[in-house]
């Protein structure tokens, strides 16, 4: 077919270039430079200062950027405005881009002073959140919400009965309780399905924690609404900061976030981590950890040892300034909070750390008035040097005592919980390794030089299988047991041992004495009252034992009663009620330590699970058998608000308040009593109504009604029917056979 020039243009102006498209073939072939945009940082929060020292603040500046990379020559641009003074922000280049992401990564959020934060934040971010579309032209002021009145976090502490709630996990439903002296509990909250494997209390008590296959939810106030929520997909664990500032959560598997698998709150840093550590009061995270591999050990017979997690992992101070972390062997990670900054840039190098605790509290040691934290480790034999165990202050990293130790095989710390003393609970092995033997070191934090006790009055051949200091006290109580013979399928026969400081002359506390020891015990744990002077000692977990023992260590007994030990020992030892529970695996005293809640959980076994209820007596006031019962946690109380010598006037005049204590529970009484018998009142009041209509119906029908003697008479006016009843009764019947 011929070419056809018909639709062709005639005349060469009617023709414009302007019509034709050519983006697709630009889109094709542009050429595309390279603008090196990854290597450049944006600086924000920089104090505003006058052009005149804007090169010295360039300086000063300076020294923190080259501090994680090297910037260019004249690679700061510090805009200057028509007042002559700076804007508060730069752009800097580096000299390649992963300088410039580790620029983000460790300065951002670094203060310059107490003023001033620094914000480091990549370029080409404003490529990823400031697309067209994304950011208007013209600036608009944001609309401010109505403020709306939040629920009381704390508003169970108001009862005005002072009763304490707990959280009960039976089958699939989770209720909050509030807990009664006789009756049985009563439901604050009770739902299906709230968690997806257990709950948690937060360590004050405002937050209930729920854990899902996607993350953690909080939950509080009067209606239990949702408080936040933390993503953090297949999270096992989940530990609190002590003030409930921050919370860590664990997944053995690592996180995987990525464009096509996002996690809200997460990055793509976060990729590939195990640990999340989030402000709660933002919900945000703060930063994200891998974890660390525990190095294999092998037994005395060469044995591979199985690896045990540590949890927590990461370990608070008592006042959530710092966090750390230990790598086993080599050192010890402390973090500031809140920016999670490592403390002085760098790990705390210990050969051979072993494990480490925080105090539990301010230490106040003797002579000391600046801020510290204290925290104690301990590392192994290591050639020919010896154990060693250290007390180390925070921030300034000092190690204020050490203790050598010889021949040993393991070390447990326990800190009292006012850190006034920390106990070293040291297993040692004999020369041969074939025999083990515990002691224990206790160093008196308070005292000048810090002084180390050891205890006396230890079997040598019986091992220390727990210990547990008296909380706000200073007595203790351990249970020692001997070694378990060969092929024995009976664990060994325990022993009891109780604790107290000499009495000293000023107030002072003296070394620790030996008070009694109750032998041919199965005993294997301890669980002191949160208010101290009481104690449960239990045996847990056995197939064959289930005894619980309810000490009380302030006993008030005559003086001629008194043992020869007691006169000179701070305690007075009484044991006040023995009890039983069969398959018993947990203890749990409420926080005003009045009451005792003893549970058999489904998640040991499946045998008689529920709890039983005492009081601190060890009376036995309620039992409550539940299948797959599987949680009772008791809820927390914050620090009191009360000063010292309030506290004393209180106990001063606890007599006072008892008389008032016990009118309300007369009261009480006397109103379920009264409740009663007008309940009784009124069923006669209407059993008295009916018989009264049934009377009338009677008479209604023509019979007249005599109550003689409890028998119904009754006559009629008609023809009287007469009948006759013959009654036969056997009075006695034989059979005789006759052969």
């Amino acid at each position: 077919m011929a070419t056809s020039f018909e639709n062709l243009p005639v005349d060469d102006d009617e023709f414009d270039e302007a019509d034709i498209d050519f983006t697709d073939l630009e889109e094709q072939y542009q050429v595309r430079l390279d603008e090196g945009l990854d290597a450049f940082v944006v600086i924000d929060g920089l104090p505003v200062v006058p052009d005149d020292s804007k090169a010295k603040l360039v300086k000063f500046v300076l020294r923190k950027l080259n501090s994680v990379g090297k910037v260019k020559d004249d690679g700061v641009f510090m805009p200057v405005n028509d007042d002559g003074k700076t804007e508060g922000y730069a752009f800097v280049e580096y000299n390649a881009a992963s300088e410039a992401i580790a620029a983000v990564k460790q300065l951002n959020g670094t203060p310059l002073d107490k003023k001033h934060t620094m914000a480091v934040n990549k370029l080409t971010d404003i490529d990823r959140y400031g697309r067209e579309g994304r950011i208007d032209e013209e600036y608009k002021a944001p609309e401010i919400e109505p403020f709306q009145q939040k629920e009381h976090l704390r508003s169970w502490l108001g009862d005005p009965e002072g009763r304490d709630q707990m959280v009960m996990f039976r089958g699939d439903k989770v209720g909050v309780f509030w807990n009664n002296k006789e009756e049985g509990p009563d439901a604050v909250v009770d739902r299906e399905n709230w968690t997806e494997s257990f709950v948690q209390w937060s360590p004050q008590g405002t937050f209930l924690t729920s854990i899902h296959a996607q993350g953690v939810q909080l939950w509080g106030g009067k209606a239990w609404s949702r408080q936040k929520r933390f993503a953090h997909p297949g999270v096992n664990l989940v530990d609190f900061s002590p003030t409930e500032k921050y919370i860590t959560t664990w997944s053995h598997r690592p996180l995987q976030v990525d464009e096509n698998h996002p996690v809200p709150s997460l990055s793509l840093e976060d990729d590939g981590k195990n640990y999340v550590i989030w402000d709660v009061a933002t919900g945000k995270p703060l930063r994200s950890f891998t974890t660390i591999d525990v190095p294999t050990s092998t037994d005395a017979e060469g044995n591979p040892v199985k690896k045990k997690m540590q949890w927590p992992t990461f370990k608070w101070s008592s006042d959530d300034q710092y966090v750390a972390r230990m790598t086993q062997g080599l050192s010890i990670a402390v973090y500031e909070l809140p920016r999670m900054n490592l403390l002085d840039k760098t790990s705390i190098k210990i050969e051979g750390v072993m494990d480490f605790e925080w105090a539990p509290a301010l230490p106040k040691r003797d002579g000391i008035k600046t801020y510290e934290q204290l925290l104690c480790f301990w590392t192994p034999e290591l050639g020919s040097n010896p154990a060693k165990v250290g007390l180390m202050t925070i921030p300034t990293k000092e190690i204020v005592r050490t203790r050598n130790l010889f021949n040993v095989s393991d070390v447990k710390l326990h800190w009292q919980s006012d850190a006034a003393y920390v106990c070293v609970k040291v297993d040692r092995h004999s020369k041969s390794k074939k025999s083990m033997a515990t002691n224990l070191e206790i160093f008196r934090v308070r005292e000048k030089g810090v002084p180390v006790e050891v205890v006396e009055n230890l079997s040598g051949k019986d091992a220390v299988i727990n210990f547990a200091w008296e909380p706000k006290g200073n007595r203790f109580v351990l249970i020692t047991a001997g070694e378990i013979p060969a092929q024995s399928a009976v664990p060994p026969k325990t022993a009891v041992l109780f604790f107290a400081p000499e009495k000293i002359k000023g107030g002072a506390v003296g070394n620790f004495r030996h008070i009694r020891t109750i032998d041919k015990k199965n005993s294997n744990a301890i669980y002191w009252s949160p208010k101290g002077r009481f104690v449960v000692v239990a045996t847990l977990q056995s197939q064959q034992s289930f005894d619980l023992d309810f000490w009380d260590l302030s006993f008030e007994k005559p003086k001629d009663e008194k043992d020869e030990k007691e006169k000179d020992l701070n305690a007075t030892l009484q044991l006040m009620a023995t009890a039983e529970h069969y398959g018993v695996t947990d203890i749990e005293w409420d926080p005003t330590g009045r009451y005792v809640a003893t549970v058999a959980s489904a998640f040991r076994h499946h045998m008689e699970n529920g709890y039983h209820m005492y009081d601190f007596k060890g009376t036995l006031l309620r039992e409550e058998a539940t299948e797959r019962f599987k949680q009772l946690i008791w809820r927390p109380r914050p620090p009191t608000l009360l000063s010292k010598e309030e506290q004393a006037e209180i106990r001063k005049n606890l007599r006072n308040y008892s008389r008032v204590f016990d009118e309300q529970d007369l009261a009480k009484k006397n109103t379920a009593n009264r409740q009663v018998v007008e309940a009784r009142r009124r069923a006669l009041q209407e059993w008295l109504a009916w018989r009264e209509s049934m009377v009338e119906m009677l008479k209604d029908e023509g019979a007249e009604i005599e109550l003689n003697g409890g028998h119904l008479q009754t006559e009629y006016d008609g023809e009287v029917e007469e009948i006759e009843e013959i009654v036969e009764e056997i009075i006695e019947e034989t059979e005789e056979v006759i052969g």
